[in-house]
């Protein structure tokens, strides 16, 4: 297929237009001109203030709380770009909404992260660009391109340079056993033991530690996890590892949700680190000592001009 795109044109909803000017940035261009606001009734109301046609258009829009606010912001943006003739249109969410409802686990359970799938598709995405679904197999919900990033590498680079490259006593951990496969990529990665907390979750949103697989005893260990929402299961899983003779606890994931108590668990746990991407935009109200921020718009920015040139995203795995 003869592909003739222009430029690349980045735009962003309001959902974290840090991240979004920052991406721009790194490419060297001006992040695109729009206004996107509601009207007095709560209505979505988008206006492009310049011209996408036949343009490589990147909307940077993660679908985070409001979620369903950003979600329509995303898809108005993206039906508006359809509608002004852009070239292609790349719906960037560098955090999926609605990623964890991805299968059926009771009688008559709706599958959400498809129905945001098939959205997204009628809305007019030609091409998605995320990191770090909650649910791998949620990229076969789509029928077009879905490049997925991992954050991974960003985050092992920090520990192997916060601990000047001695790993020799330093345990990663998976704080249940459906993190264990992401968690192992990083021992691998940096060469250190792997330990697996078992746990029992009663209900959503609360959980109970069970048992600790591995030696933490006099260890520094970190708890790596693809999201934190409300912070009961890392916090409990600090909790339990400094119970076993953990020396020091940190923990780390790719999206800082941080809903609910998150914080004040966070701050008056045993953690003494909490290392999150920004892929969500985190309010200052809840930027407390604890918490680091590492920028991925370096990635994403590469990851962006990869796809215009038509080059391959993989090579961003390493």
């Amino acid at each position: 297929m003869i592909r003739n795109y222009t430029d690349i044109k980045v735009f962003t909803g309001n959902a974290h237009k840090e991240l979004a000017l920052a991406t721009a940035q790194e490419l060297g261009i001006t992040l695109g001109r729009a206004e996107v606001t509601a009207f007095s009734d709560g209505e979505i109301n988008v206006k492009i203030d310049e011209k996408v046609r036949g343009a490589d258009v990147f909307i940077i829009q993660p679908t985070s709380t409001p979620t369903n606010e950003h979600l329509m912001e995303l898809l108005i943006m993206m039906d508006a770009m359809k509608r002004a003739s852009a070239g292609r249109v790349t719906a960037v969410m560098p955090y999926y909404g609605y990623a964890r409802q991805d299968r059926k686990t009771r009688a008559r359970d709706p599958i959400s992260a498809k129905l945001v799938a098939d959205l997204l598709e009628t809305a007019g995405a030609d091409r998605i660009l995320t990191m770090d679904l909650h649910c791998a197999q949620i990229q076969g919900f789509f029928n077009l391109p879905v490049d997925h990033l991992v954050g991974m590498p960003v985050i092992t680079k920090y520990y192997y340079e916060k601990f000047n490259e001695d790993m020799s006593d330093v345990v990663a951990v998976s704080p249940d056993l459906g993190s264990v496969g992401r968690v192992r990529g990083f021992a691998t990665k940096l060469d250190t033991p792997l330990a697996i907390i078992d746990k029992r979750r009663p209900e959503a949103n609360q959980s109970e530690i069970m048992n600790i697989i591995g030696d933490v005893k006099d260890k520094k260990v970190i708890l790596i996890d693809d999201m934190i929402d409300t912070a009961g299961t890392i916090c409990n899983a600090a909790s339990a590892l400094k119970e076993k003779g953990a020396a020091k606890i940190y923990a780390c994931c790719t999206h800082g949700v941080l809903s609910g108590p998150a914080v004040s668990r966070i701050q008056n746990s045993v953690i003494e680190e909490l290392v999150v991407l920004d892929t969500i935009s985190i309010p200052e109200a809840k930027k407390i000592d604890k918490l680091q921020e590492i920028h991925v718009a370096p990635l994403f920015a590469d990851a962006i001009r990869r796809i215009h040139e038509d080059l391959s995203v993989s090579k961003l795995f390493v």
